[in-house]
């Protein structure tokens, strides 16, 4: 018999990953709308549906290797009442960072408050196995700058191999080339982002007692699949202009650009089982793409602003894990 608290957990899991699919949506589809490759409701649906068969394919034929590396992150065992107060901080921050349109990471909101939510529960720090926290850290920090400087070449390399030919072949050419590459992008965050999700239920199933040892069974891949699609269909319009229009004017060579080599980064990350963001790795893909293209015309506000976001995410989202798991456990609740 499943009991309330695991109900309750896994609800707030699931809309987490709604959240993250609805907040991340832009990565897969703002570049392929803002030059005009796709129109919304086609992107969207794209989206929709390669986010939902990157996470089951890539679980179920090259395990979850995400979810797994997300396991091993804490000394201490991960209760209900943790993994509850982590969600509900990266939740927050989620929703937060949506309504003012910045493109800031689902990932390292999940992270930190789940780092957060751990060092109340633990109390203190060393709660956290930071030496498997700096493999993790790695792959965030890096992934967008690898991003950017791929975007970057890339762009470079395509401008002179076409820098002859009639601007308007080329721009339908590439228009269609940005349909396969955001289908790449929307699988790629699937197969990613998804598992923090598989992750967070299959450790309230081992704290329940329903699981021996961490194993993410499908159903729980199904549902988390399902979950994250459903919110990328719904998408997440503001952050969509931000990185659609507002970082600089996107063409069709700049956007598929971007899109390849963010996903590219994305998919390498997942064979090595890192929880990279697919927001930073997009983002600075974006940005690279433009540099590329012109570095002026980049614009320094809305880059700072991201920036900015990038900075405070983990700290933030860690802050509010901390504050939920004091307000539960006052109100008595345990496990």
């Amino acid at each position: 018999m499943i009991e309330a608290p695991l109900i309750i957990t896994f609800v707030v899991a699931l809309t987490f990953d709604f959240t993250n699919g609805f907040h991340d949506t832009p990565m897969a589809v703002s570049t392929a709308i803002s030059t005009r490759a796709l129109s919304p409701r086609h992107a969207l649906l794209i989206a929709a549906v390669l986010n939902l068969a990157g996470a089951v394919v890539t679980v179920v034929f090259f395990q979850a290797k995400v979810s797994n590396t997300i396991s091993k992150l804490l000394v201490i065992k991960a209760g209900l009442v943790l993994l509850l107060a982590g969600l509900l901080g990266a939740i927050l921050w989620n929703l937060a960072t949506w309504y003012f349109g910045l493109p800031s990471s689902s990932s390292h909101a999940f992270i930190g408050g789940f780092l957060g939510a751990a060092i109340a529960a633990g109390g203190g720090f060393g709660a956290v196995k930071w030496s498997q926290l700096g493999s993790v850290a790695l792959g965030l920090v890096t992934s967008p700058i690898v991003g950017f400087l791929g975007a970057a070449l890339f762009v470079i390399v395509i401008l002179l191999l076409v820098q002859r030919g009639r601007p308007g072949i080329l721009n339908r050419r590439f228009r269609l080339v940005q349909v396969p590459a955001a289908a790449f992008v929307a699988f790629s965050h699937g197969s990613n982002d998804a598992q923090k999700t598989m992750a967070a239920m299959t450790l309230a199933l081992v704290a329940s007692g329903h699981l021996t040892k961490f194993k993410v069974p499908i159903w729980v891949v199904l549902i988390s699949a399902i979950a994250i699609a459903a919110g990328t269909y719904v998408g997440g319009w503001r952050i969509m202009r931000t990185l659609g229009w507002g970082i600089f004017k996107l063409e069709p060579v700049t956007g598929m650009a971007a899109q390849v080599m963010g996903a590219t980064v994305i998919q390498v990350a997942t064979q090595f089982g890192l929880p990279v963001s697919t927001t930073h790795c997009i983002t600075g893909s974006v940005m690279g793409a433009g540099a590329g293209r012109r570095l002026s015309s980049l614009s320094p506000s809305v880059v700072t602003n991201i920036l900015v976001s990038w900075v405070l995410t983990i700290p933030a989202s860690a802050t509010t894990a901390w504050i939920f798991f004091a307000i539960l456990h006052t109100a008595g609740l345990r496990g």
